[in-house]
């Protein structure tokens, strides 16, 4: 292994496990021996600025680590800076190098999903012609469970928790009236289903489910929609329905583009909501009942009081593979899950080159959606349900949760 210093950093979204891997990351450099782990507040950005704590320092104890480990959000803070290539804006790489040289960083560690990832790939590569000796890693993070080349992504079970809870209680809410009624649940996932996925889980457990779910991956109709709603509501009048804010009509249109600013961020992404009010108000028209649209929104990926044991555990255990690695002399790599059973359910860790991983998108597989388009399988809910188990027992203070709080 290389003698030195590490210093990690987090980006793009927040979940409710990313302090978890961040631990886990801290951990594993512990045990490797790694002499000051820094880290680096709001990312590449503030890594730039070098506005760093010591988080060796801060993690004392496994209290301290217990404590992160629940904490939802990034500790250290997040960015969305698009990192140039090296030929295009060689100095903003030299100045790395420069600081990386001044604090005597080998080991660069970066927790994210896609666009982060596309981080990890510039730097490793340009460092691997920098004379200068050190490990780049990619630790998995996203609730969107749409990274290339591992089974699912630290986060994601945590969120399709949430989401199946809500999505229980607002099934059995609107199930008490006998009005003719539809709820509409709008779901964070751009470009894949999987969150959305995860609004059927109830119906492997219970006498509830949605009666439509709609993702990305299969092109929105209208008129099958109106269709849809109109046989189920021959089974109830209250009819509930699933939708992938990123669902798009047959012309690549967003279905809530109407609704929407056409503001986008530095990657491109436009920023999307109001794919459920845009429905709300079609079935309004159409039919003429009740509708309501609901935004789930920040809770899907902040809701640190329902954790899945199974993915704060996960993500504990992916950060520290990450950390040894690097010390085994990997560098440009991803940790990945790779999934060996899933009933029992069992998971590995491996790693996987991050050229096979930046700005790639793994979708919900096409035998996951059942064929009119409008729900998922039970094959796809059984790969789900794993990763949602257990619950993690938070410490409390003042009846609330407590939180891991890293000045910045």
């Amino acid at each position: 292994m290389l003698i030195g210093n590490a210093v990690i950093g987090q980006s793009g979204g927040p979940t409710a496990a990313i302090n978890a891997t961040l631990s886990g990351v801290v951990l594993g450099c512990k045990e490797i021996g790694v002499k000051t782990i820094y880290g680096a507040c709001n990312g590449i950005e503030g890594l730039l600025e070098e506005r760093m704590c010591d988080l060796g320092a801060l993690l004392k104890d496994e209290k301290q680590h217990r404590i992160l480990e629940q904490t939802p959000a990034a500790a250290l803070g997040s960015c969305r800076k698009k990192m140039p290539t090296p030929d295009k804006d060689p100095d903003t790489y030299s100045r790395l190098l420069e600081i990386f040289k001044k604090y005597d960083i080998r080991y660069f560690f970066y927790i994210g999903g896609n666009d982060s990832m596309d981080t990890v790939y510039k730097l490793s590569s340009y460092m691997n012609g920098a004379g200068y000796e050190m490990r780049v890693m990619g630790v998995p993070k996203t609730i969107d469970c749409d990274l290339a080349e591992t089974d699912h992504t630290p986060g994601y079970g945590s969120a399709a928790k949430y989401i199946a809870t809500t999505m229980q209680e607002i099934l059995r809410d609107t199930a008490v009236y006998t009005v003719k009624a539809v709820t509409i649940v709008e779901i964070m996932g751009r470009d894949a289903g999987w969150l959305t996925a995860a609004a059927s889980l109830p119906s492997l457990y219970s006498d509830v489910t949605p009666d439509l779910v709609y993702l990305p991956e299969v092109y929105f109709n209208y008129d099958k929609f109106y269709e849809d709603l109109a046989k189920a509501f021959e089974k109830h009048p209250n009819v509930v329905v699933a939708v992938s804010e990123g669902i798009r009509t047959e012309d690549g249109r967003y279905v809530g583009e109407g609704t929407q600013s056409g503001v986008a961020d530095v990657f491109g992404h436009k920023y999307l909501s109001g794919t459920g009010k845009t429905l709300e108000l079609a079935v309004k028209e159409k039919f003429g009942c009740k509708v309501r649209s609901i935004e789930l929104n920040l809770p899907q990926r902040c809701a640190g009081h329902l954790q899945s044991k199974t993915d704060i555990d996960e993500s504990v255990e992916i950060g520290k593979a990450a950390a040894i690695h690097a010390a085994s002399g990997e560098t440009g790599k991803m940790a990945c899950f790779v999934r060996e059973s899933t009933n029992p359910y069992k998971c590995v860790i491996k790693t996987e080159d991050i050229s096979k991983i930046a700005n790639e998108v793994r979708s919900v597989p096409r035998n996951f959606i059942n064929e009119r388009g409008n729900n998922v399988t039970k094959e796809c809910l059984e790969y789900i349900a794993p990763l949602i188990q257990g619950e993690n027992l938070n410490i409390y203070e003042n009846g609330l949760p407590k939180h891991f709080v890293i000045e910045r």
